[in-house]
């Protein structure tokens, strides 16, 4: 029975999706714009989890269909990199209880080290991947990857962007569908993916594209909206269906894609017969308009159309219409602002536990190896203290393969790489140091939880998603247990002991292991301590304090100058009592009310 229509996030509607399929599984791991679906699935009657990384989290989820439950897992773009491995092969492998596996894409990098089209995906498994366009979709789509996992034996992907999960719009809420367990039937053929089964599974994944060619013809996902003027014809889906809808509205007809791949030639074919001029429009890369141009179609894409970045309807209409002044004015929410906006880059919080780290590696001139989490922010000015950042876990890796090629680098380069991300995937590279015994000194920035995503646990914080209690894998005893001789741990807010460790480390002629350990300041357990402020008549204006980066710090002022020398002063707002900035003013200047100087 259908209860009334709420808003939703895309996210919060996949989630919602879960629960109304039937799920009983959730495996996943935090990566925005993905990570509200685990976060809202595990308020529902289901088992969610976070696993150390997407490819657990996957081959999980896997385990839990051979098992016959309906089983999810949800990643980032980059996540389904880490995540290919059990994904190829679990098309060969089929399912038994249905498996939707979402893949959230970040076109614009708001949150990403780049832009990655993850339809590819989908055609190179040889895998079907549904396209929602709306909060609707996510939940009606979710449900439908379910039913169409399980009628063709396969894996279905859930494609959705940043701008899909983060929008909220209505979307009509069902009581769940009770389904049970499937039986688990012990199938070495089908199961057991040693070259001589896999041959034979092959053969049945092409086999089954073929009858997903012949579905995606007669699937309602996909539907032509004809209008009043044929004369331009737009072929979409996802959010650029959305953004296409809002710049161009009822003036062309669409072909709204709700599956991406296998694509319907036969439905494409008469649209673009019936249209004089024939639009794709797609976000990043030309997966549609290759397909369309490869039919024989005469289609125009991304020669009009970036493959960088998010579109607008400005650009659409632009582009198709060919009136730009007129787009801006009445499709520009900010048509009406004169100046551009200012320029704001992100910066690590005020009380950062890796702020003094950071600070210690630019001061010490070291070559640091970076990685993917909040202490990337480590690069930007005026810290400017990383060298190299690819992807999660290679911090570690790349170290290691940095001062074997200049092993005169090696007492002066450093890894960097966080709790959770040590945890997802650089237990593998250390593991690579130790047993190639190469000289490289790894620091681990502890701060107790997963914070760039947004405070999620990890296997180091004692507690699960749901907030239960759970056995902490400890850093320590996991690095000397793996061999790892030299482990030391130190507060990053002791600049002095910071400093005299790294450099005892980086001297020593065997790998080790530096554990910075302070919690996140914006966890809600971290109290803050009294506020600090400067004394004007001492402040000299060195700028000393500055050289942390810290937000809450700044000049005063401009209707408070009155004077050549501007001294600095800290946001009361902003300021957590730190006391990092102490820590660099020679000249006394900055204290608590109470005249406190550390």
């Amino acid at each position: 029975m259908s209860q009334s229509k709420q808003l939703l996030l895309g996210n919060e509607a996949v989630a919602r999706g879960l629960y109304e399929a039937g799920c009983r599984f959730v495996s996943s791991y935090p990566g925005t714009p993905s990570t509200e679906i685990t976060e809202y699935a595990s308020e529902y009657d289901l088992y969610a989890e976070w696993a150390p990384n997407e490819k657990v989290a996957v081959e999980a989820a896997v385990g839990a269909s051979l098992a016959g439950a309906r089983a999810f897992s949800g990643m980032k773009h980059v996540g389904l990199n880490v995540a290919a491995d059990p994904l190829f092969t679990a098309a060969y492998t089929g399912v038994n209880g249905g498996l939707v596996i979402t893949v959230a894409d970040d076109p614009g990098m708001h949150s990403s080290q780049n832009e990655q089209d993850s339809r590819h995906y989908a055609r190179a498994a040889k895998l079907p991947m549904l396209w929602p366009s709306d909060s609707a979709e996510c939940l009606d789509y979710t449900k439908s990857a379910f039913d169409l996992s399980e009628q063709f034996d396969t894996p279905v992907l859930l494609g959705l962007s940043t701008r899909i999960s983060h929008s909220r719009s209505a979307a009509a809420l069902s009581e769940p569908a009770q389904v049970p367990l499937k039986p688990y039937v012990k199938d070495i053929s089908k199961y057991v993916m040693a070259p001589a089964s896999a041959r034979g599974r092959h053969a049945a994944v092409e086999k089954r594209l073929d009858a997903l060619r012949a579905w995606a013809e007669e699937t309602p996902l996909n539907r032509i909206e004809w209008n009043s003027d044929r004369k331009i014809g737009v072929i979409a889906g996802g959010i650029a269906y959305q953004t296409a809808r809002e710049a161009l509205g009822d003036s062309v007809s669409y072909l709204k894609l709700g599956v991406v791949w296998p694509l319907p030639d036969e439905l494409i074919k008469p649209f673009a017969a019936s249209v004089e001029t024939l639009y794709v429009i797609e976000e990043l890369d030309d997966f549609i308009q290759s397909h369309c141009r490869a039919l024989g179609l005469d289609v125009k894409g991304k020669e009009l159309f970036s493959p960088l970045g998010e579109y607008t309807p400005a650009m659409i209409r632009a582009a198709v219409l060919g009136n730009p002044e007129e787009s801006q004015t009445l499709h520009s929410p900010l048509s009406t602002l004169n100046a551009p906006l200012p320029v704001r880059p992100p910066v690590l919080c005020p009380g950062c536990p890796h702020t003094g780290l950071f600070y210690v590696l630019n001061k010490l001139k070291l070559t640091v190896m970076g990685d993917i989490g909040c202490y990337t922010l480590g690069a930007n000015p005026p810290l400017n203290a990383m060298d190299f950042c690819l992807c999660m876990g290679a911090s570690v890796s790349s170290l290691h393969g940095f001062v074997t090629a200049r092993p005169e680098m090696a007492s002066r380069a450093v890894a960097t790489i966080g709790d959770s991300t040590f945890y997802h995937s650089g237990l593998t590279g250390l593991v690579d140091i130790i047993y190639n015994q190469s000289p490289c000194t790894v620091l681990i920035l502890d701060n107790s939880i997963t914070a760039m995503t947004g405070h999620q646990q990890n296997p180091g914080t004692g507690l699960t998603l749901q907030n239960k209690p759970a056995p902490i894998v400890d850093l320590e005893t996991l690095c000397r247990g793996i061999g790892v001789r030299r482990v030391r741990v130190v507060d990053p807010h002791d600049l002095k002991e910071l400093e005299q460790v790294l450099r005892e480390e980086l001297e020593a002629k065997e790998p080790s292991v530096v554990i910075t350990r302070r919690p996140c300041a914006l966890l809600p357990y971290v109290k803050k301590k009294a506020v600090y402020t400067v004394d004007s008549a001492a402040c000299t204006s060195c700028r000393a304090c500055m050289r942390i980066g810290c937000p809450a710090i700044r000049g005063q002022k401009a209707e408070d100058r009155g004077q050549k020398r501007v001294a600095m002063e800290i946001d009361p707002a902003q300021c957590c009592g730190c006391g990092l900035c102490v820590k660099l003013c020679k000249f006394g200047a900055i204290s608590t009310e109470g005249g406190e100087r550390s």
